[in-house]
């Protein structure tokens, strides 16, 4: 067996050996408000059963989804679901194989970034 000098190298990377790049938050991202895109489907499937179910009931999840916490919930997932469209977008152009290098990458990156918060207000403004 080889001998291998060990010193005070880690044994595997860690968190903080590396600082973490737009290129992996971005990617962290998009699989955070996939995630919670479905969350807030729950939410709107509840709020569409109720309507379906008794007045009663849907009285207690309309008051739900449009109390303070639920137009948080709402905003955000508007938030997400732009965030994760245009990221899909961009992974599309990252198959296609344009945009692989770094600077485009992170052009990109910042454009997802950007992107969702205009089309957010715009959203929230217009509807």
């Amino acid at each position: 067996m080889a001998d291998v000098n060990r010193g005070n190298r880690p044994l595997s990377p860690h968190l903080t050996v590396y600082r973490p790049q737009l290129t992996s938050v971005t990617s962290i991202l998009t699989r955070i408000t996939g995630n919670a895109l479905i969350v807030a489907a729950l939410l709107i499937v509840w709020w569409l059963l109720a309507a379906s179910t008794s007045p009663e009931y849907f009285a207690v999840a309309d008051g739900v989804i449009t109390s303070w916490f639920g137009d948080l919930v709402m905003t955000l997932s508007v938030l997400g679901l732009w965030y994760h469209t245009l990221a899909g977008l961009r992974h599309l152009i990252f198959d296609a194989g344009f945009g692989l290098d770094i600077p485009t990458a992170e052009k990109l990156g910042i454009a997802c970034l950007g992107g969702s918060v205009v089309l957010t207000i715009l959203t929230l403004i217009l509807v």
